[in-house]
């Protein structure tokens, strides 16, 4: 049995998100807190938006990590404070970068995109500022779909909030 707190973070590194398998949920900053009580092992997460249709297959995925190391181990949701993009950290962002995926920009303090208003997003591709929203909604609901006119790719942008 793993009683060691960094060593379940290490493990919990090894949880891909569904719908971004090259990033962790930890990086993602979706895990919250690890708490040992006793032989009890917990487990927060706060999905990064309540309605996530991957949330069931990330607690699946921590509960079948967890219990090969910790029979008393769970998995528990905490929604306040709710998720926000500002717990993505400068390597994840780079990440979705690489994956053509432009990272989100600012702070979720900013809700200009969610009001509606126009703002600039680079192309992860090419770097260029020429880019245009094409829908509100990319592949996921937490994306927008863009397409670059220097390059001419389409890519979505993980939306702030």
């Amino acid at each position: 049995m793993v009683n060691s707190e960094a060593a379940i973070w290490k493990r919990l590194e090894t949880v891909v998100d569904p719908e971004l398998p090259f990033l962790n949920v930890v990086e993602m900053g979706m895990v919250r807190e690890v708490e040992f009580t006793g032989d009890d092992l917990v487990v927060r997460i706060t999905p990064t938006y309540s309605g996530c249709p991957a949330t069931d297959v990330i607690m699946n995925d921590i509960r079948s990590v967890l219990r090969a190391t910790h029979p008393h181990a769970r998995v528990e949701i905490v929604q306040h404070p709710a998720w926000t993009t500002d717990w993505i950290g400068p390597e994840a962002r780079a990440k979705m970068a690489a994956n053509g995926i432009a990272p989100p920009e600012g702070s979720s303090n900013d809700k200009s995109f969610l009001l509606g208003k126009k703002s600039v997003v680079p192309c992860p591709r090419c770097g260029s500022l020429d880019t245009q929203l094409v829908s509100a909604f990319g592949s996921t609901a937490c994306k927008a779909h863009y397409t670059c006119k220097a390059c001419l790719e389409p890519f979505d942008h993980f939306k702030c909030f």
